[in-house]
């Protein structure tokens, strides 16, 4: 979603936009085929995007690594280095309108928690694009 918004606001060019994860699950599998069609109904293409488990060079090469909840954030705090520490937060950090400190598993949100999870990141990514404006100047 937030590639989506980046090519939206035109910030393409000098925004790079990536996913991984805290484990090494499904490596080159595509996402979850609800998550895929949930995404889909509201203009997201998931369908290229392919597993695959965070490494150190991805603490070099970004500026934010953001993680989905808090166990999330413990390990990935544990992995970086005391010199990308700062890297590390939480997505829903940038949320304007929700206040949930974490986004929660839309697998065990009953018959709408992949809307549930979509509104969530949705509005993140708003907050997250002022964000990357802000600090760009």
């Amino acid at each position: 979603m937030f590639r989506q918004k980046v090519n939206d606001h035109g910030l393409s060019a000098w925004i790079k936009v990536d996913s991984a994860g805290t484990h090494n699950y499904h490596p080159g599998s595509p996402p979850d085929e609800r998550s895929q069609e949930h995404a889909a109904k509201r203009g997201y293409d998931l369908s290229d995007l392919r597993a695959r488990q965070i490494q150190d060079a991805d603490f070099e090469g970004h500026d934010l690594i953001l993680v989905m909840d808090m166990d999330n954030l413990v390990l990935v705090r544990l992995w970086a280095s005391f010199l990308h520490q700062n890297k590390v937060r939480r997505l829903t950090e940038f949320c304007l309108r929700h206040t949930s400190t974490v986004v929660p598993d839309p697998y065990y949100g009953g018959k709408t928690g992949f809307e549930d999870v979509l509104d969530l990141v949705e509005d993140a990514c708003e907050g997250l694009i002022l964000h990357v404006k802000k600090q760009r100047g």
